[in-house]
């Protein structure tokens, strides 16, 4: 999982996609940290996004840095808690001006039962499962 956080990190901007109903939706992230041994990412509760996560926990990511590309196949899981919330806010300050744990707007999501593929054109793919 530490080598799939450093890669999300190292990319900045992952792409998230979700289902609404029969439609896919992609749009792009950047927050990931890890809390408790899980991998984390962050949105604002009152986003169509989030919504979509709690209909449909599957989710897919995507990015690429370095000539690589990444693939990652998760069920997305809310927590709650406002200590998972404080961890992501304190890794990303400049979102501290319109989030703050426990507002009722902060999600914070882990990352289920994830797979992840590391592919580039000059190696075999690398999986990861988390």
């Amino acid at each position: 999982m530490q080598k799939v956080y450093e890669f999300l990190k190292k990319a900045e901007v992952y792409y998230l996609a979700t289902v609404e109903g029969d439609q896919p939706r992609v749009r792009p992230f950047g927050t990931v940290n890890v809390f408790e041994g899980k991998l984390y990412i962050q949105t604002g509760l009152k986003k169509p996004v989030a919504q979509q996560m709690l209909k449909n926990p599957k989710v897919e990511i995507s990015a690429m840095a370095d000539g690589k590309w990444i693939r990652i196949a998760a069920e997305a899981v809310l927590d709650e808690r406002v200590e998972p919330q404080i961890a992501m806010l304190e890794s990303y300050p400049n979102l501290k001006a319109m989030y703050q744990p426990g507002d009722g707007n902060t999600a914070v999501y882990w990352l289920k039962n994830a797979e992840a593929t590391i592919s580039s054109f000059t190696a075999a793919p690398e999986v990861i499962k988390f």
